[in-house]
């Protein structure tokens, strides 16, 4: 009689859990779509694609620039301290992978062309908002704009 029981509540527990995955995937879809993550982009050529970041702080700015020429990339960070007034500069160079569902993965192993113990990578999702390419980080959610973008007058 116990097995019976505990056999007609496992069962439901597992319908009830069915269910509430349904809606939560619904749910995630209806989110993935107004945040613009599902959508279908063009093959995006990415020869020559250059994106960037400004980060400001109170006491030095980076610019942090990501150039991809076909399955090479490299990583440019530029410290500008505003005390001094001098710059600083690290040049990673390393390899870019890109999948079919916009994920772009970045791996930088060397730094001016000297081997690191451990390489600087980075995962990214390419989205598109208002004709504008983005690289949405999706670590800490930093985006990095199209330079093209930055530079067109308006």
């Amino acid at each position: 009689m116990k097995k019976i029981i505990y056999c007609l509540v496992f069962a439901a527990s597992v319908l009830g859990v069915k269910a509430q995955y349904g809606t939560i995937n619904a749910i995630l879809d209806r989110l993935e779509a107004k945040k613009g993550i599902n959508q279908k982009l063009d093959p995006v050529d990415f020869e020559d694609k250059k994106f960037v970041q400004i980060k400001e702080f109170d006491d030095h700015t980076e610019r942090l620039f990501i150039i991809i020429k076909g399955k090479s990339a490299t990583y440019v960070e530029i410290f500008d301290d505003k005390q001094r007034g001098d710059s600083s500069t690290n040049v990673f160079s390393g390899d870019v992978v890109k999948t079919g569902k916009n994920v772009v993965s970045l791996r930088f192993d060397k730094l001016e062309n000297k081997r690191i113990a451990v390489p600087i990578t980075k995962v990214m999702l390419l989205t598109k908002q208002d004709d504008i390419l983005y690289l949405l980080d999706s670590n800490n959610k930093d985006r990095w704009i199209d330079e093209k973008a930055l530079n067109k007058k308006k």
